[in-house]
């Protein structure tokens, strides 16, 4: 399979990923402060597990701040 650089892509998908990528990063940086900063009694399941999940785009982060966080 031949690698495809930016220049090959369609101009829908450059711009599509130019428009979600911070969206990923703000994503992943909320989760994070919010893991850092909730004490481990108030997340479903141990913390150590859902610090490398907060790094698996986009379903991580998503994942933590929809349902790993008890209210």
């Amino acid at each position: 399979m031949a690698r495809t650089s930016w220049r090959d892509l369609p101009r829908w998908q450059r711009v599509t990923t130019m428009a979600l990528a911070p969206v990923e990063v703000a994503l992943t940086i909320v989760a994070a402060v919010d893991l850092a900063r909730r004490p481990a009694r108030q997340i479903r399941g141990p913390k150590a597990v859902w610090w490398p999940a907060l790094f698996v785009q986009p379903l991580g982060p998503v994942a933590y701040l929809g349902g790993g966080r008890r209210s």
